[in-house]
């Protein structure tokens, strides 16, 4: 029976079912996409390096322990590992069905911060703390149920046949799924995490097929909110400063640009080749703050140099490279969106991240994708490795 895009239904894997019946049908060795899975694990085991130099002398922070957050670092690697697997086991197709689940305990999750149970690191009130060391970031999640839930609506009818393109009313639902944790991470405030949610609903939108005026009528939404925002004083004055300083970078160098002088000056230490691993001057000093989370980008441009540097870059690139190669082969327009949606999340907090370190960006607390520490961050983007694998993996085979 030909499907809505004119292959034939039982050409595609199971929808359901998981390994199982992956393998029954084809190798699920040669079905994996490897120069990305490579490349994911390349990053967080050199994150755990750079963690791990960054963190080694901070008895403030290891409790004077130098492999602490070396040891978590790798622990979190491996449960991202596991969260991957579990995901391509269930599916994408799967979790499509799981959707409204997903994003109600996503809402839960992102309104107890909120609450007394809501705790403050760096600023941002945006952690449940759990015991034991451990905290909850969750709005590191909502950003895989905004994807998944967008998907579902926009592609819906396309994918069964009923119209080429999502309509108006469609897109406006979408929308309104997308915005309801925004406005709850916003209040945290979480601006940082508000940015990379905005442009994945750009990048969904895009991918959808869905009209041009929704697309431009977006951006205009966001400038008027953030002159909106910022006139009705619901941004944190740590937050103004940091788009103050970035705005000009001679501002308060020793205040509230502290952060971007001395991140450049750890990079710009590192020449070509680096002054080597746990030799660096500014890491060693602790002279940058954050270098273990934010800021773990200066330890490869001082420690490892140009060259380490650029490796991170070119590994970045290449998941961005096979997840673009994901969305393009795949003939189902859910498939699409979702690889679009993480794209786009991949892309732009990557550049926030690296572009901070280097001024060309203001600073906003966000993680480097696979490389810096924290747990919430490390399993997110594992979970949409294993979503573009199942992707991958659940198209069309050949014949």
């Amino acid at each position: 029976m030909a499907g809505p895009h004119g292959f034939s239904v039982s050409r595609y894997a199971p929808e359901r079912g998981g390994l199982a019946k992956l393998l029954a049908r084809d190798s699920i060795v040669r079905r994996l996409d490897w120069p990305m899975l490579a490349s994911a694990l390349a990053l967080s085991l050199l994150g755990s390096l750079l963690v791990w130099s960054a963190t080694r002398n901070r008895t403030e922070l290891n409790h004077g322990d130098p492999y602490y957050f070396f040891l978590r670092h790798l622990l979190n690697t491996g449960i991202g590992l596991a969260l991957m697997v579990g995901t391509v086991w269930l599916g994408h197709r799967t979790l499509r069905g799981a959707v409204p689940v997903l994003y109600g305990i996503s809402l839960v999750l992102v309104a107890l911060v909120l609450t007394p149970l809501g705790a403050t690191i760096n600023g941002a009130h945006a952690w449940i703390v759990l015991g034991g060391g451990f905290s909850l970031q969750p709005s590191e999640f909502v950003k895989i149920t905004i994807i998944l839930g967008m998907a579902m609506l926009l592609a819906t009818q396309v994918d069964a046949g009923d119209q080429l393109h999502p309509d108006h009313r469609t897109v406006a639902k979408s929308l309104g799924l997308a915005v309801l944790p925004m406005i709850v991470v916003m209040l945290m405030p979480d601006l940082g995490s508000v940015m990379v949610m905005v442009v994945i609903v750009l990048g969904v939108l895009l991918a959808s097929g869905a009209s041009n005026r929704w697309i431009f009528g977006l951006i205009g939404a966001g400038i008027g909110g953030a002159v909106l925002v910022t006139a009705l004083g619901l941004l944190d004055e740590y937050q103004i400063n940091r788009f103050a300083a970035f705005a000009n970078p001679e501002l308060d160098p020793a205040g509230v640009g502290y952060n971007t002088n001395q991140a450049r000056i750890a990079i710009g230490s590192g020449g070509l080749i680096g002054t080597g691993l746990f030799k660096g001057s500014q890491t060693t000093g602790q002279f940058v703050p954050e270098q273990q989370t934010d800021f773990v980008f200066t330890v490869a441009g001082e420690e490892l140099g140009f060259v380490g540097a650029g490796l991170i870059i070119v590994l970045l690139g290449v998941v961005l490279w096979r997840a673009c190669r994901i969305a393009r082969d795949t003939t189902e327009l859910y498939g699409t969106i979702v690889a679009a949606g993480i794209i786009a999340w991949f892309a732009f907090q990557s550049f926030e991240n690296i572009g901070m370190t280097l001024g060309i960006m203001p600073v906003a607390g966000l993680p480097l994708p696979f490389v810096s520490y924290g747990g919430s961050s490390m399993f997110a983007v594992w979970v949409a490795v294993g979503l573009l694998q199942s992707i991958k993996m659940q198209r069309p085979m050949s014949a």
